[in-house]
């Protein structure tokens, strides 16, 4: 199963409340850090909120 390297590259502190929810539940808490997240409809679903936050790549496993 395909996994996704998710960073957080820009600051979520001038976002609305549920984007800056939405970086915490993908487990984001610092600017640089890189979370790996399985690659389904939900973390996808939530990477599409935040798009203009976080960088994504593809894992093959």
């Amino acid at each position: 199963m395909a996994k996704l390297a998710i960073t957080l590259t820009k600051s979520p502190i001038a976002c609305i409340p549920k984007q800056r929810a939405t970086v915490k539940a993908l487990g984001l808490y610092k600017m640089h850090k890189t979370v790996v997240m399985p690659d389904n409809a939900a973390v996808r679903g939530m990477i599409k909120k935040v798009e203009h936050l976080v960088t994504v790549k593809e894992i093959e496993e």
